[in-house]
C-alpha cells in the first residue's frame, strides 16, 4: 500500500507563533488531528500532535519515523496553509473594496 495524503484541513489562528492547526487524512482511511503550524526562528514548521507528560515535557502522540516522510507531510501541510492564507487575504481584499 502506498501512503497517500487524501485530505488536509487547516484552521488558521491569529497568534504570534501558532499560525494554524491542521488535520490530515491518509488513504481516505486514517486521520491525524492536532498538528500545529508554528512560526519558529528558522521559519515555518509543522509540530506533531503531542501530550504533556507529568514531568512537564511533551511527547509526540504520532510522528513520522524518517525524514523523508516528515518532509512529505510538512510540505503538503505548509502548501495547504499557504493556500488557506491566500484565500483569506483574497476574501479580505474583496470585502474592503
Amino acid at each position: 500500500m502506498t501512503l497517500e495524503i487524501t485530505e488536509v484541513r487547516i484552521s488558521l489562528r491569529e497568534d504570534d507563533k501558532l499560525k494554524a492547526f491542521a488535520s490530515m487524512t491518509f488513504n481516505d482511511a486514517f486521520v491525524i488531528r492536532g498538528l500545529k503550524i508554528i512560526e519558529g526562528t528558522n521559519g515555518m514548521f509543522v509540530a506533531m500532535p503531542s501530550r504533556k507528560r507529568p514531568d512537564g515535557t511533551y511527547q509526540d502522540v504520532a510522528h513520522p519515523i524518517n525524514n523523508e516522510t516528515r518532509k512529505f507531510i510538512e510540505d503538503r501541510i505548509l502548501d495547504e496553509y499557504e493556500r488557506e492564507r491566500s484565500k483569506l487575504q483574497s476574501s479580505l481584499i474583496g470585502t474592503t473594496l
